[in-house]
């Protein structure tokens, strides 16, 4: 059901993976795995560029489950990001597994935002670890990935002195 909220919402929850897309795509390889290039709000020993990207689209895909329950990512990612124990992926991801995850969670992102209606929107979201109606859960999870694609475009401007333009609208591709 599109009307004018969704409409709204999608826009802007677009926009902000679009930002997290070009931050991606503008990485340069030296930097993606450099682990002495990470935000230091990580709580894990060795990460680097990539691991922003894979976090920001695992919860991008599972906050936009129906629940907590019977969720899985696509292969090859598994739910280890879930453990408390902050368990690390096996090794980097690369940028086209990631850039392939994000076109999955665009998709999937489209598709709830359809499914979506105010009487939808005004139910618990399903998310165990959040006390929010889906409608808070969508603005939650558009903050979420700006966050972290703010910090991969802090990460490209240290690294590289250049960083992606801002997006006003999801599909709005700005001149530079």
């Amino acid at each position: 059901m599109e009307t004018f909220w969704t409409t709204t919402i999608r826009q802007q929850l677009g926009a902000a993976v679009d930002m997290l897309e070009n931050a991606m795509r503008e990485c340069p390889d030296e930097l993606w795995s450099d682990p002495a290039k990470r935000p230091q709000w990580i709580r894990k020993n060795v990460v680097g560029f990539w691991y922003v990207a894979f976090h920001t689209l695992f919860f991008l895909d599972h906050d936009l489950s129906e629940s907590d329950e019977g969720f899985v990512p696509p292969a090859p990612f598994t739910c280890d990001e879930l453990d408390p124990a902050g368990l690390l992926p096996e090794r980097p991801f690369t940028k086209p597994e990631l850039l392939s995850y994000l076109d999955h969670c665009r998709k999937k992102c489209h598709a709830a935002l359809e499914a979506m209606t105010d009487q939808k929107l005004r139910q618990p979201c399903g998310v165990k670890r959040l006390d929010l109606t889906r409608a808070e859960l969508l603005l939650y999870i558009m903050r979420h990935v700006q966050h972290h694609s703010a910090q991969l475009n802090l990460l490209l401007r240290q690294g590289t002195d250049s960083a992606p333009p801002w997006i006003r609208k999801e599909g709005h591709r700005p001149h530079r």
